[in-house]
């Protein structure tokens, strides 16, 4: 017959303080690893959710990200005249040719960091719904004005509407402030691409951007634009390039934070080991008891172990709940592949609920087997008289 589940949680419960320690050491372990999982899930989301399916960029082949392509005027235009962009309001293809330059600016906290500077055609708007204007208007085609990401305009100095920034040797004026539901573009500045073109000293772009009017058919307009041998130049979904762009960042969230963790677990499975080592020390006369009841080695074996795996799975809620308020939290970094800061928050997700939960029953476990091996094999004679 098996141990009723009621007398491990009782067990549990007697031993109030060693077990809130080692639940708590636990916690803090499952906290490391669900924030650099959450980190990871954030990035991931804010740079896929950035891109839509139905968009196409179009870039250099052998280029990264639109800081180290360039695309010519002239092949813009063959490009534009497939004729594959859906049709905007005005009739006009629902393309854009962009650019996208890094600057400098001071940080509201001290110290400087990279901001990606978008230069934008008359369509780029239209093809990023997610982009609003929370406060002022967009630029103005010819004008040196910028509209700035809700992120930059948090966390860097002097960036309030009706202010000026530098960028290169010119002065823009700060006309709105852009928000983009969470996305890549909250971090971006936007301007007319070829004031930024003249500012830069650069005579071509770094992308083009256009909707599909019919998005079944991309892998023919990829093959078209692909296997031309004048444009050198490749083409994927928006979503897919955005994808890409956290994939290196990500990896490395997910390296350390794994890292972080298993370090640190190595001292939350010694606590749980020397708290099962306690317990089966201090109740030696009553594991002599269950066995002369007839409860048999395995059912002494699966007990302990189901009380090691309990603590375990109360210091993974713990830790989950605590790494639960850090979505309320907005973090910024540099993206690996334009080196440009980047704000995005932290995500709790399934993958990452699971994952925590499956941890903390694995050191749990790990912290619990040797103790409750050591229990199964207790000598009924010998146990009954420590009585």
């Amino acid at each position: 017959m098996a141990l009723p589940l009621a007398y491990n949680l009782r067990n549990l419960w007697t031993r109030k303080v060693a077990t809130v320690l080692t639940a708590s050491g636990m916690a803090l372990v499952v906290f490391v690893f669900a924030s650099s999982s959450m980190l990871s899930e954030g990035l991931k989301k804010t740079l896929v959710e950035t891109g839509s399916p139905d968009n196409v960029v179009v870039v250099r082949k052998g280029a990264t990200s639109e800081v180290d392509s360039s695309v010519e005027r002239w092949q813009a235009h063959v490009v534009e005249a497939l004729g594959q962009a859906a049709p905007s309001d005005d009739g006009s293809p629902l393309s854009a040719r962009e650019v996208l330059v890094l600057v400098t600016l001071p940080r509201v906290s001290g110290g400087v960091s990279n901001v990606a500077v978008r230069g934008i055609g008359r369509h780029s708007a239209g093809l990023r719904p997610q982009v609003r204007i929370v406060q002022g208007r967009m630029p103005r085609f010819g004008a040196r004005e910028v509209a700035v990401g809700s992120s930059i305009a948090r966390r860097f100095a002097g960036i309030v509407p009706g202010g000026t920034v530098r960028l290169a040797l010119d002065e823009y004026r700060i006309v709105g402030i852009m928000d983009a539901s969470g996305t890549a573009f909250s971090s971006e500045v936007w301007a007319d691409a070829d004031q930024i073109m003249q500012t830069f000293r650069r005579p071509v772009y770094s992308s083009l951007v256009f909707r599909l009017s019919r998005p079944e058919r991309f892998k023919e307009v990829q093959a078209a634009i692909e296997g031309d041998p004048r444009l050198t130049l490749k083409a994927e979904p928006e979503s897919s390039y955005w994808r890409k762009q956290s994939e290196l960042m990500a990896m490395f969230l997910e390296i350390l934070g794994m890292s972080l963790a298993l370090l640190f677990s190595i001292g939350a499975v010694i606590g749980g080991m020397v708290t099962m080592h306690a317990a089966v020390a201090g109740r030696t006369s009553e594991i002599g008891t269950l066995r002369a009841l007839g409860f048999g080695r395995r059912h002494i074996l699966l007990g302990f172990i189901a009380e090691a795996l309990i603590l375990g799975l109360a210091g993974g809620l713990a830790g989950l709940a605590l790494a639960s308020l850090l979505q309320f939290v907005t973090v910024s970094t540099v993206n690996f592949q334009t080196f440009s800061e980047l704000a995005f928050s932290f995500e709790l997700g399934a993958r990452t609920v699971a994952e925590s939960l499956l941890f903390s029953l694995a050191m749990g476990f790990a912290g619990g087997f040797m103790p409750a091996l050591k229990a199964s094999r207790m000598n009924i004679v010998e146990a009954l008289r420590t009585a």
